[in-house]
Parts: C-alpha cells; structure tokens; sequence
C-alpha cells in the first residue's frame, strides 16, 4: 500500500452502539452492503457491548488501565467476527497483508485489530481512547484518505468523537460521522469521487468535517 495509489480509501468504523439500538445493527448492514460495491473499504468494529463489559470489570475488580485497554480490544476482536458472519463478501483479518488479498479478491475486509494494535501500541492506554482513535490511528497505517464513523441515531453532538480522536487523525485526512437514522448519507460519505465542489468542509488539515451532502461533524 502507497499513499499514491491507497489499496483502502475509507477506513468505516461499525459503532458497538448500534447494537444496543433495536434494528440499527441490521440496518447498517444492509447499508453497508448495498453501499460498499465497487469501493476500496476497511470496516474497523467497535467495541459497544464487550468494552462495556470490561468497564465494568475495570471498576469491579481493578484491573488496570493496560489490562483494560487490551481487554476492549479483544472485545473488537469479537465485534469483528460478528460483522463478518453477518456482512456479504466479508474476509475476517488481522494485518495488512489479509487487507491486501480481500481487495484483490473483491470482498470487504474486516479487521479484527487486536494483533496489530498490540505490536505497534500507538495509542494511551486510557478510557478516553476508544476505536474511534484506533480508527483515525488504522486509516494512517493504511494510507487511507477519509475515515467514516457510523454511530446509532440521536448520538450526542457533544460527544461524536472521544477527546484523542483528531489528535490522532493524520493532517489532511478527510472525516465524518453517519447516524443509523440517516444511512442515506453512507453513499455520499463512501464516494470515492466526488463531484466538483463537494468536499468535506473543514474535513481536512485535522479539523472536524461534514461530508459534501450532510455528513455530521466529527469533532
């Protein structure tokens, strides 16, 4: 993968939220699936349920912040088998090189990122990291050029992203975020393309962005 001719366009991480949300889950995929065709896609998981678990424990039990950290990352780990199970086409992987052959195959490639965020270890070990870091630390690694957060419907404006997330976006990279009640937008957001004059405002030089035609602002 070179940042002249990306392998991957969009890095999209499927909020674990969604499936606390009755039907979100299912409308996402199908979203997902109708939307993806012919586009260059990592799908990154969240972690929702299973880091919700490891929160719980984290205060439970004491744990730690680094047996936590890697604890909700196995949990995406987890949200990524099921993405896959349920996604048309889908190749469960864990690196670059798995990436790599899903694109050359024609299928989405799902990342279950626990393998390759414990080798590089690029982020705090904080509860104030959650994927959506990963997802803009994952989108730099691969040479992508927008990172798509998908989050249930009526999340808080306040709080679409956590407080490391465009610290950890590479400069320039485009971003923006799509709500389960308006999936519409996934089309938009996924374009590879876009038409003259639709570009993601303030999405570039690390700052929050909307897409062309109504992504939500990412920061």
């Amino acid at each position: 993968m070179t940042n002249e001719t990306p392998s991957i366009h969009t890095v999209i991480k499927v909020g674990g939220g969604l499936l606390g949300k009755a039907g979100a889950f299912e409308l996402v995929i199908e979203a997902l699936t109708a939307f993806r065709r012919g586009r260059r896609v990592l799908v990154l998981p969240g972690g929702g349920p299973f880091a919700d678990a490891v929160r719980q424990m984290f205060k439970r039990i004491k744990i730690g912040e680094d047996a936590a950290h890697w604890m909700a990352v196995l949990g995406m780990d987890q949200y990524a088998h099921a993405l896959a199970a349920r996604l048309p086409d889908a190749a469960l992987v864990d690196g670059e090189g798995g990436i790599a052959a899903a694109v050359q195959a024609a299928r989405v490639p799902v990342l279950a990122p626990y393998r390759w965020l414990r080798a590089a270890d690029p982020l705090p070990h904080s509860w104030e990291v959650t994927s959506d870091s990963i997802a803009a630390w994952l989108a730099g690694e691969v040479h992508a050029r927008r990172v798509v957060l998908i989050k249930p419907a009526q999340a808080d404006p306040a709080k679409l992203v956590d407080s490391f997330f465009l610290r950890t976006l590479p400069r320039g990279m485009e971003h923006l975020v799509v709500t389960a009640d308006d999936l519409g937008l996934l089309d938009v957001a996924l374009r590879e393309d876009p038409p003259p004059g639709e570009h993601t405002r303030e999405g570039r030089g690390g700052r929050g962005g909307r897409g062309g035609r109504g992504g939500r602002r990412a920061g």
